[in-house]
């Protein structure tokens, strides 16, 4: 079983096309682990490895029930509660967004929300996804004095529903 494969099809059928394997999430986005192993074709010991083995910790698996803990392009209520950021987030991505990124800041586009690292190391992984990595710097701390809210999802990824251009700075 090729871990990453499985992983990024579970992600695709968790967070944005759950119909096409025929799984209806629930309002917070959870599904039975049965219907997903059925629809995915899946041992529960497989399914069990590719959550385990996930480097981000993408999964949740709760009383039967698995969901993604952030991302989604489907509406979904994950239910986590404002928090209080750190002072300092960062946000990876290609060299190539950076220019529209400084002068509209961070959107979630077809997303619920722009994620947002912890470290620069997890920045610099999702932003060498797509290209050269860039780190952004956001002034969270800053954010959430203004006003603006912060969640954190299960899996230790920062959420905001945008990040103005103001409160980003490169390295």
């Amino acid at each position: 079983m090729d871990v990453v494969k499985v992983s990024k099809r579970m992600s695709k059928a968790l967070r944005h096309q759950p119909e096409r394997l025929g799984l209806s999430l629930d309002p917070a986005g959870w599904v039975p682990v049965e219907d997903l192993l059925a629809a995915m074709h899946l041992t529960r010991e497989q399914l069990d490895v590719v959550v385990a083995e996930n480097n981000k910790k993408r999964f949740e698996v709760v009383d039967g029930r698995i969901r993604a803990s952030q991302g989604h392009s489907v509406a979904v209520d994950l239910g986590y509660e404002p928090a209080e950021p750190p002072a300092v987030l960062y946000h990876g991505t290609p060299a190539g967004n950076v220019a529209a990124i400084l002068e509209q800041g961070l959107l979630k586009g077809n997303r619920h929300h722009v994620h947002l690292s912890g470290d620069t190391a997890t920045a610099v992984q999702v932003g060498a996804r797509r290209g050269r990595p860039v780190v952004l710097t956001v002034h969270a701390g800053r954010m959430a004095a203004d006003g603006h809210v912060f969640y954190r999802s299960t899996n230790g990824v920062w959420l905001a529903e945008h990040v103005p251009a103001e409160y980003v700075k490169t390295e």
